[in-house]
């Protein structure tokens, strides 16, 4: 049996809500509801049991504190000119390039191959169609998105593809360590 995987994290609920109350005014989106907000990390994919087994031990080995996370306005994605998502921008953080290394690491380890796309740090709000109306005012309306959270952990998330969308659900978590716990003498 197979599982189709990535590694996320996902923003607590004061986040969420900010992400939520963008989601209105725009023809033809297809909204996220607030169980599929995440981070991605990494995507893993298709990868069987045995594999899946091996992500899950090895990314349990990972050991860093936790650390900030800012929202800083919004975007889109585009394929052929044409916008496919519009999502909440993360702002770069050394920290989260550590994790992703970790991460990465870990997928080295599980013998999953690296990944080969480049690192947007994003959560998506909404999938588009060459149905949905003009973006421009969305994204100047929402330009001035902002919040703040502390990353306290990550999740391996097994994603299941339904009619009605992709549903996530959290197959291990992952907790990060308190700054003020880790302290050595």
């Amino acid at each position: 049996m197979s599982h189709r995987l990535f590694i996320g994290i996902r923003p607590p609920a004061h986040v969420r809500e900010a992400l939520i109350d963008t989601m209105e005014a725009l023809e033809g989106a297809r909204w996220q509801d607030d169980e599929q907000l995440h981070l991605t990390t990494r995507f893993v994919g298709e990868v069987e049991r045995e594999a899946a087994n091996d992500l899950a031990a090895a990314l349990a080995s990972i050991a860093l504190p936790s650390f900030e996370l800012e929202l800083e306005g919004v975007s889109h994605f585009e394929r052929k000119g044409m916008p496919t998502a519009i999502w909440a921008r993360v702002r770069p953080a050394p920290e989260l390039e550590r994790l992703r290394a970790k991460i990465e690491r870990a997928c080295d380890l599980a013998r999953l191959g690296g990944e080969t796309r480049r690192f947007t740090p994003h959560i998506t709000i909404a999938r588009l169609n060459s149905h949905t109306g003009p973006i421009v005012d969305w994204l100047t309306r929402n330009s001035d998105l902002r919040a703040t959270w502390r990353v306290d952990g990550f999740s391996l998330f097994e994603s299941h593809l339904l009619a009605s969308g992709a549903q996530y659900e959290v197959a291990m978590h992952y907790p990060l360590q308190d700054t003020a716990l880790s302290t050595t003498f």
